[in-house]
């Protein structure tokens, strides 16, 4: 099992935003801007999903370790941490996942 966490990716890639630089992929994606940190994340989450149409298990790997540091880039650049994001899946644990949709989803 690996030993590389959630904490440790983030950790790289905040520090290689706060370090700037061209050498950085992470701090020249960034520096486009959200709109393309958003776009490229949405890229990599439609190949991940053709993956796992595909059946394609290695293929699949690599689209969601894809999905997951673009997914942290974009938390990075928008001022959220993972652990905000477990503290709201935290949070839904005490109830049916489908009650929290239809709250989410009922009209105000």
């Amino acid at each position: 099992m690996a030993s590389f966490s959630i904490d440790d990716l983030e950790a790289i890639v905040r520090a290689r935003l706060a370090e700037g630089g061209a050498a950085s992929y992470t701090n020249t994606l960034a520096a486009k801007g959200i709109d393309k940190v958003a776009e490229k994340f949405g890229e990599e989450a439609v190949e991940a999903v053709i993956a796992a149409v595909r059946r394609a298990p290695d293929e699949m790997i690599a689209e969601a370790a894809d999905v997951v540091f673009h997914l942290t880039v974009l938390l990075a650049v928008q001022g959220i941490s993972w652990n905000d994001v477990m503290a709201e899946l935290d949070r839904r644990t005490g109830q049916s996942g489908l009650e929290e949709k239809a709250r989410r989803t009922a009209p105000t």
